[in-house]
């Protein structure tokens, strides 16, 4: 934190400032570039949301990613509108709404790492209900789906634990009472292709559960996601904390340069009632 600037002992002139210009208009600029961000972030978000039909988007509000997008968007929005128009009209209480909010998501960032490192087992518990939950929302919500089977095909890897969790989707049930013409089958995420391969056969994941591991290894992955996402954290590490590190720096940056613009503005009114109070009693 910037060392306060003390009140001159005799009257500067009324073309002095505490306030630094490249403080003031580098915050201006670096939260002007997160808002326009922002607002692109909710157009997606609510572009994505309105191409749904009706009864998928209520199926499945909780797990649904432009819900997420619009909720960030919005949220990042309103901060950097503060943070823009604080700095600009160098406002201390638009400001310090933005160092606050700045702080606590920095704070909350930070204190979901630690409990994520130290509760693991309970964090590998929420990504297991989390998987689960889109597992049995795959064919309600078309972003969803191709978002599960992004994962699936890049961890090559197939449902939570394995592949036989698939059957807690209706469509892929493996139950006889399941009509579904998908019955017993994985999504063709699953399957092992062959890079030689032009045409992908969407088919080639039908009937899988209902074979034993070692007969459908020949077929599909039948390991669960969880599992390979675990094991690609603990060999991406270094990766993971470069954007750790890339996620928190803006934010400190943001929150140390508006704790000086306040200072700097706190110094200029004292100032500036210094200079009234000395042309008004100049003894």
């Amino acid at each position: 934190m910037a060392k306060r600037a003390a009140v001159p002992a005799g009257p500067l002139g009324d073309d002095f400032s505490f306030v630094s210009p490249v403080a003031k208009y580098v915050l201006f600029f670096f939260n002007l570039l997160f808002w326009m961000i922002s607002m692109v972030m909710v157009a997606v978000g609510v572009y994505a949301r309105l191409l749904k039909h009706a009864e998928a988007a209520m199926a499945c509000l909780a797990v649904d990613p432009a819900i997420l997008l619009v909720v960030v968007g919005v949220l990042t929005f309103l901060i950097t509108f503060c943070g823009c128009v604080g700095s600009l009209r160098e406002n201390i209480c638009l400001l310090q709404m933005f160092s606050v909010c700045l702080t606590i998501i920095f704070l909350l960032q930070l204190a979901a790492g630690v409990l994520g490192f130290v509760f693991s087992d309970k964090a590998r518990g929420k990504v297991s209900e989390i998987i689960n939950g889109a597992i049995v929302h795959y064919r309600d919500d078309l972003d969803l789906q191709n978002l599960i089977d992004f994962g699936q095909k890049e961890f090559s890897c197939c449902g939570g634990v394995s592949y036989k969790d698939w059957s807690q989707n209706m469509y892929f049930n493996c139950t006889a009472t399941n009509p579904s013409r998908e019955r017993c089958s994985v999504p063709f995420s699953c399957c092992l292709h062959d890079a030689d391969q032009a045409v992908i056969n969407t088919m080639c994941g039908h009937g899988m559960q209902a074979r034993g591991y070692l007969e459908a290894s020949a077929f599909i992955h039948t390991n669960g996601c969880i599992d390979k996402l675990v094991n690609w954290t603990h060999s991406n590490l270094f990766l993971l904390g470069g954007i750790a590190l890339g996620l928190a720096l803006p934010q400190l940056v943001g929150i140390v340069l508006a704790r000086l613009l306040i200072n700097q503005i706190r110094d200029q009114i004292k100032l500036q009632l210094y200079n009234q109070q000395h042309r008004a009693d100049p003894w």
